[in-house]
């Protein structure tokens, strides 16, 4: 009996509890012995003890319940999975279908309406245009070059980095 405290208690090594099991479990004197020290142990904790007879009701009924041997099948969830990988694809090919029919910009277009023209009435312009000022010292072309991959009109987007701007500024005749 003080093997099993000395178990409870975690004090024997490996090899001492597997002995210490076998025991026990061939034993019906050690068994009771466990359970005592485990219903003492329950009582000290305030845990609530269970009804006389509990283990043996419980393991009565677990011994006739069935025994299932057969894992269940998936089918109804390999059906839903390539039933919804099909509607997946469907509705790809139909988004790609829309895309290239409904938004060509090659395909003909409608006729719309138009409004009637009207001749234009002449507007006074200035004799000569005038230019807006630019400083010509290359900062603002510095300024153009370093933010020019952020321009929308951009054609060769990502190659801004790599292309490198010269300028120069042309001194008088004469000097």
């Amino acid at each position: 009996m003080d093997r099993i405290s000395e178990w409870m208690d975690g004090e024997l090594n490996e090899h001492e509890t597997r002995a210490q099991v076998e025991r026990v479990r061939h034993d019906a004197e050690l068994r009771v012995c466990w359970d005592t020290f485990h219903l003492i142990g329950d009582v000290m904790r305030g845990e609530r003890a269970l009804s006389e007879g509990f283990e043996h009701r419980v393991a009565k009924r677990l011994a006739e319940e069935p025994t299932v041997l057969a894992p269940r099948t998936l089918a109804g969830r390999r059906v839903a999975t390539y039933a919804l990988s099909a509607a997946a694809s469907l509705s790809a090919v139909a988004l790609v279908g829309w895309m290239a029919f409904f938004n060509n910009p090659l395909a003909p277009q409608p006729e719309v309406a138009q409004a009637p023209i009207t001749p234009p009435t002449p507007a006074v312009l200035p004799a000569e245009p005038q230019l807006a000022s630019v400083p010509s010292d290359g900062t603002m072309n510095e300024y153009l070059i370093a933010h020019q991959e952020f321009s929308p009109s951009t054609e060769i987007q990502g190659l801004a980095p790599y292309i490198r701007g010269v300028s120069s500024q042309q001194s008088p005749k004469g000097r």
